[in-house]
């Protein structure tokens, strides 16, 4: 969440900024700024709302040094006053993170004579900058840092150096090399113009000007961090035909398949198959999207390896960690692989001796660098902030952890499956039907037994992130149990029966809806369920017969599309729900 831009160059740095910022969108943000420096004078415009509102600002901007920020608001409502970079005495500031005792240092500060301008968190850090300054930046920088407690990625310019000085601790930053000298909270913004990337470790800092970068440890040490070739693909970043990026990513469901398939083939998993056949438990830990897929995770491990397997949300794992040994194996699940609580759950199981796996989409990530082993969820760059492709990449990684059959016959399931997934993903009939339904409804339950459960818990959430309906996904054993009492003509329940083994007991919660004047819309993949509701419920989409283990890729890719509909008939875009982030790096 937010996003960092620098820039220090020969070129004028506050387009190089504003493009820095408009590919960090995406993240999430409500605010937006930029700094920029000229001999020796700080020039600074921010705004409430869209990067796009600081296109009018351009061209009062002047120098070829400066930082730029998109924020998510956490401390202090989002307004131009709290937006980044905050600006005090000789810098200007912008964070990522969270200051845990900013409260105690803005009273510490405020007693001193230092007035603020903002509600925010972060501008303690441009107070205690000017405080600590004896003509070293750098080591203004590690004075400040040892106030702080929290995690952070700083960018700060002084005027009296030309250039800016970065540090880290728990929230990314990558340095990049090319047309300029950058540092980002994103690889993506370095695209097209860094040549070669570095990522500092904890507690670095870096002293960048325009034609240098030089970078110390933790005791301002000068040390030297490794510059590899920026490799990765952003060709795709577009929305080709799409009018939304979430539609798009959708229709990239089975590349991701495929891609997540050929990667594994690639992998030599010997070491990691025969931790999981002598765990003595598997513990998978998550957030959202990620926790949900980690839901069908525990489903398919557990029919693959004799031991206990168990689903962890990661916020709640790092204060109540499940027990683990030396035997364990601890995966843990994330888009980013930047998830502040995933990472420090993940640290918790690997310092208790858990052998610790990481699945991940970004394989530079944080997650990756703690981790014995990585998995790669091979969806590429996904933009739009509800998480798509990336859950289908998850799930197919623990497909093929699980799978006890050869590559090739693993491979070639999954292809198979796959070509039903592009057919489902290109539906403009029964989507649109079902969303229309949902939009017309006061709450929607989405329900399930077996495998089509842990669909409907990540269907849900994929219609709340980005319609804003409330919505709920649960065991359809459990209807009666409770929710049957919130069940009336205004609620809408979508039921998933792909699972043949329950097929009959999930209808049974179709009947008892219908029998309290319920609302009812069926996703299935089994024929006779067809024929049997037709015409008693409000919609029912036949989706492809396939197996019953492998159902969640046709199910999941179809709700999502309910979803993205639903968006749209409710007036919302898709891409940028309000309230959320695409990489959740705060506590």
């Amino acid at each position: 969440m937010c996003g960092i831009i620098a820039y220090a160059g020969h070129a004028p740095a506050a387009p190089e900024l504003f493009e820095g910022l408009r590919k960090l969108e995406y993240r999430g943000y409500d605010s937006a700024g930029i700094t920029t420096l000229d001999r020796g004078r700080l020039y600074t415009a921010k705004r409430a709302g869209t990067v796009e509102g600081l296109r009018v600002d351009l061209n009062n901007l002047c120098g070829t040094v400066g930082i730029g920020h998109t924020r998510w608001a956490t401390h202090g409502a989002a307004t131009a006053a709290n937006a980044h970079p905050h600006v005090y005495g000789r810098f200007s500031v912008v964070h990522n993170g969270i200051i845990e005792n900013y409260s105690e240092l803005r009273s510490e500060l405020i007693s001193a004579g230092h007035a603020f301008s903002s509600e925010t968190d972060s501008e303690v850090i441009a107070h205690l900058l000017d405080v600590y300054y004896d003509g070293d930046p750098v080591d203004a920088l590690r004075l400040t840092c040892a106030r702080l407690k929290g995690c952070w990625a700083i960018a700060a310019l002084c005027t009296e150096f030309d250039g800016y000085i970065v540090t880290r601790r728990g929230s990314p930053v990558i340095l990049g090399r090319g047309k300029g000298n950058y540092a980002a909270s994103d690889i993506y913004a370095l695209s097209g113009r860094a040549e070669k990337y570095s990522i500092p470790e904890e507690g670095d800092f870096a002293l960048v000007t325009p034609d240098k970068i030089t970078i110390f440890d933790e005791h301002l040490n000068e040390v030297v961090r490794p510059f590899d070739i920026l490799k990765s693909n952003f060709s795709e970043v577009g929305t080709d035909d799409c009018p939304h990026y979430m539609l798009k990513e959708i229709r990239e469901n089975a590349r991701t398949m495929r891609a997540t398939c050929r990667a594994f083939s690639s992998l030599d998993l010997s070491a990691v198959r025969t931790r999981l056949k002598c765990a003595d438990k598997i513990v998978l830990i998550g957030c959202g999207t990620a926790y949900n897929s980690a839901l069908a995770g525990v489903r398919l491990l557990g029919g693959a390896y004799d031991c206990p397997v168990s689903a962890h949300i990661a916020s709640e794992a790092r204060y109540n960690p499940p027990r683990v040994t030396g035997r364990s194996v601890c995966i843990a699940v994330s888009q980013s692989g930047e998830t502040a609580d995933t990472i420090m759950a993940a640290r918790i199981a690997r310092e208790a001796g858990a052998y610790l796996i990481a699945m991940t989409n970004v394989g530079y990530s944080a997650i990756t660098r703690i981790a014995d082993f990585v998995l790669p969820v091979c969806a590429g760059a996904e933009i739009c902030v509800a998480a798509t492709k990336s859950y289908i990449g998850q799930l197919a990684c623990f497909h093929l952890l699980s799978a006890g059959t050869s590559p090739s016959v693993r491979d070639c399931a999954l292809e198979n499956i796959s070509k039903k997934v592009e057919e489902i993903a290109l539906d403009d009939t029964y989507a649109p039907g079902i969303a229309k339904l949902c939009v017309q409804s006061r709450a929607v339950f989405f329900l399930g037994r077996g495998y089509d459960v842990d669909v409907a818990t990540e269907a849900s959430l994929k219609l709340k992130e980005v319609s804003y309906i409330f919505s709920d996904g649960y065991p359809a054993g459990e209807l009666k149990h409770g929710t049957l009492a919130l069940v009336d003509e205004s609620v809408l329940s979508i039921v998933i029966i792909c699972d043949g083994a329950l097929a009959e007991k999930s209808k049974n919660a179709v009947e008892q809806i219908l029998s309290r004047g319920g609302k009812v819309a069926v996703v299935t993949t089994l024929p006779p369920i067809y024929a049997a509701l037709s015409g008693r419920v409000q919609a029912v989409w036949l989706l492809p017969e396939v197996p019953s283990h492998l159902s969640h890729f046709l199910s999941s890719t179809a709700l999502q599309l309910v979803a993205y509909h639903a968006a749209l008939f409710a007036g919302h875009n898709p891409d940028k729900p309000r309230n959320l982030a695409k990489s959740v790096t705060v506590e």
